[in-house]
């Protein structure tokens, strides 16, 4: 399994019910899978995974795994706040054709999972019963808790914990993590605003939410470094800077879902008790998304 180029943090199509869409769960995958993506990513906080049960995200995954095509990688967010329930749903997960499952670190008792100890408790317990690889996905601004360079370090001395994916931390992460952990571990960006400067600081690619409604912009700053563009993929980064805060930081998923509406991909309705962007922000994000038409 190789962990490198752009991977979207796929959103979850809901119908008017609330229920998963089955049918716009495959347009979206196959229509993702037109362009040079590595992969998908479903269940993630951009997915709202946080808003289904564990029976809903098995079924997200049955759903959409099967049109991922050869060659390219499911991955499957599993997090949980304890280390059982995250283990059932990874290899729930690998029963389901996921090629590696994604976890944040617990945050409901954040108190005590700041010390790197408890932190590595839960990745090495995951890890040691996954059926399937597990990358760590280090997001502090969401969690409040931050798993330090040297923590991952040691956490990528397990042989079935495969990468990191840095969500929201200091720029110069990506370079810190690059000068500790093996050349075998991946090392994924999370952040849109950075992505240009985390692969030039050693990042294998990144995971990135916009990446649902415009994969090809994603990509396209992954074809710039990969040929030494630099004139290109500073070009790109610019063009994606401003629409990802309105559709991450902003507007989050309601946000991020019409935009995927603008683009030929199913959005719909978020879930509840998420509501749809207002008319204001739908015409701020329809003005910031002109640049893409037809990525």
């Amino acid at each position: 399994m190789k962990l490198q180029g752009m991977f979207a943090a796929a959103a979850t199509p809901y119908d008017h019910t609330g229920a998963i869409y089955t049918a716009k769960v495959q347009h979206n995958v196959e229509k993702w899978f037109r362009t040079a993506l590595s992969g998908i990513l479903l269940g993630s906080p951009a997915g709202e995974g946080v808003l289904m049960d564990p029976a809903e995200r098995e079924i997200l995954w049955k759903l959409a795994i099967p049109h991922v095509p050869q060659g390219k990688l499911a991955l499957a967010d599993v997090t949980a706040e304890g280390v059982l329930p995250a283990i059932k749903l990874a290899q729930a997960a690998a029963a389901a054709g996921a090629h590696a499952v994604v976890s944040l670190s617990p945050h409901q008792y954040r108190n005590m999972m700041y010390g790197p100890e408890a932190q590595m408790l839960f990745f090495r317990g995951l890890a040691d019963r996954s059926p399937i690889p597990v990358i760590i996905h280090n997001a502090p601004l969401w969690t409040g808790v931050d798993l330090l360079p040297e923590t991952i370090a040691r956490l990528a001395e397990h042989p079935n914990i495969a990468g990191v994916i840095e969500s929201g931390t200091p720029g110069g992460r990506i370079a810190a993590l690059r000068s500790l952990v093996p050349k075998d571990f991946a090392v994924l960006a999370g952040t849109e605003a950075q992505v240009w400067d985390a692969l030039k600081t050693g990042a294998n690619g990144a995971v990135l939410a916009l990446a649902s409604a415009v994969p090809y912009a994603t990509v396209a700053i992954w074809e710039a470094f990969r040929t030494r563009e630099e004139e290109a993929g500073l070009d790109w980064q610019q063009r994606i800077t401003h629409p990802a805060i309105l559709v991450t930081d902003m507007y989050g998923v309601p946000g991020l879902k019409h935009a995927m509406d603008l683009n030929g991909y199913y959005g719909g309705p978020p879930r509840m008790p998420l509501s749809p962007v207002s008319p204001e922000a739908r015409q701020e994000i329809e003005d910031a998304f002109q640049i893409f038409r037809g990525c």
